[in-house]
């Protein structure tokens, strides 16, 4: 049981070894001076957050507060090697919310060893889990740097799905890593949230994951986000480009820019122009163009699953159009791109004047406003088309031929 008297004792002493009076810790805390003083008098205790904070502010733990006596003597502890056990278990206490799921199919919530997930599919005669594990990048440094933490998280997790849905997937369950370098919860809370949000926009749920803190070999203030999603497709229904054939139609999903790619470009041409971030392209600044979060794809692709017009999907990440179009095209066929066509979003001629980059490697790094692509049947082309074209802007840059390479371009970008 807590003794308010020596907790109330633990923190006076401590502010005074410090030589800080009680205005300089309200300071220090954005709170009010008559705070501090009911804390030091054992009247009330500060808040989880602000527990925490007052433990960084007097130079010791949030366990040592609590027991009212500092760990110097009872040898080495958790605490002292930067890791708090009673702030980080606060921390998972409130992750609670984001991660229980009202999806009959989750079977356990936040605290189990491991998440469990019932995957039997009346409507699946044979049934394929689809794995993938993806991280946002470099683009997860910027994120933090200029606040986008929950963005960031959408990137992720749309990123993640996009991948996974190129094979005609529904997308099931997703678990989460963070690892940083300290706990600071109102940056993980807000990482969680933005995952979860993210996940549910996708259809999806985050059924649990890992929080690891690890000081001395992640700066403090650094985040490395990674996730990993389970999808299921009928086997029968796998969607791999082994349809495809000459006449087959290409189309393209816009993206809305960089997505989550080429951010170690654009971070070397950030810090080669540092003012760049302020300039403004159309009614938004070159900052704000590069941190929209990665366009998702599902909903709009979702309908089509089922059609034997759709005969191959790619997600256009690292490596671009030619790059990731030739991981599904069959042996002898080619994919003719003419990139007169392709509709290119302003923020990409903008990186590409600043930086006098070339248009072959523009088009190796970047998706160049081709978010995703769908290859089809002739006869549905406009079908197709029609269906997608609520969820995002769709229209046709090529079609199949026969030739050996996989992936040709005629023309140039405009």
């Amino acid at each position: 049981m807590l003794d308010n008297k020596k907790i109330a004792s633990f923190i006076a002493n401590k502010r005074k070894t410090k030589g800080l009076t009680q205005q300089q810790v309200a300071d220090a805390l954005q709170v009010s001076f008559q705070a501090v003083s009911k804390w030091e008098n054992g009247t009330t205790y500060p808040t989880t957050e602000l527990l925490y904070a007052l433990s960084r502010v007097l130079g010791t733990t949030t366990d040592e507060i609590l027991n009212a006596q500092d760990a110097e003597n009872t040898g080495l502890t958790y605490s002292k090697a930067g890791i708090d056990t009673s702030y980080t278990d606060s921390i998972k206490s409130e992750m609670a919310v984001y991660v229980n799921s009202a999806n009959p199919r989750v079977l356990n919530s936040l605290g189990a060893f491991a998440s469990l997930y019932d995957i039997k599919f009346d409507g699946i005669e044979n049934p394929v889990l689809v794995l993938k594990s993806e991280e946002p990048g470099s683009k997860q440094k910027l994120a933090m740097q200029y606040g986008y933490t929950e963005s960031i998280c959408h990137d992720m997790i749309n990123h993640l799905v996009n991948d996974i849905i190129v094979m005609g997937a529904t997308p099931l369950a997703v678990l989460d890593t963070i690892i940083c370098g300290s706990a600071e919860k109102d940056t993980i809370k807000s990482l969680i949230k933005g995952i979860s949000e993210a996940c549910r926009a996708n259809e999806c749920d985050l059924v649990g994951g890992e929080t690891s803190i690890q000081p001395g070999v992640v700066d403090k203030g650094t985040y490395v986000l990674t996730a990993n999603i389970a999808g299921i497709v009928d086997k029968n229904h796998i969607i791999d480009g082994s349809k495809i054939q000459a006449g087959d139609k290409i189309l393209v999903l816009a993206s809305n820019g960089l997505h989550t790619n080429g951010y170690s470009l654009v971070r070397l041409l950030m810090d080669k122009m540092p003012q760049i971030k302020l300039a403004k392209i159309g009614n938004e600044t070159f900052l704000e163009a590069i941190m929209k979060p990665h366009t998702p794809y599902y909903k709009a692709v979702k309908p089509l699953f089922k059609s034997s017009a759709l005969h191959g999907m790619a997600h256009i990440t690292g490596g671009g159009i030619e790059g990731n179009l030739s991981r599904i095209m069959p042996p002898a066929l080619s994919a003719q791109i003419d990139l007169a066509k392709i509709s290119v979003p302003p923020i990409f001629n903008y990186i590409k004047e600043a930086g006098s980059i070339s248009e072959k490697e523009m088009l190796k790094t970047f998706n160049c406003g081709v978010g995703f692509i769908l290859v089809v049947a002739p006869h549905a082309e406009a079908d197709i088309i029609k269906t997608v074209s609520p969820f995002c802007n769709c229209y046709t840059i090529g079609e199949i031929v026969t030739d050996t390479p996989a992936v040709t371009f005629i023309n140039q970008l405009q």
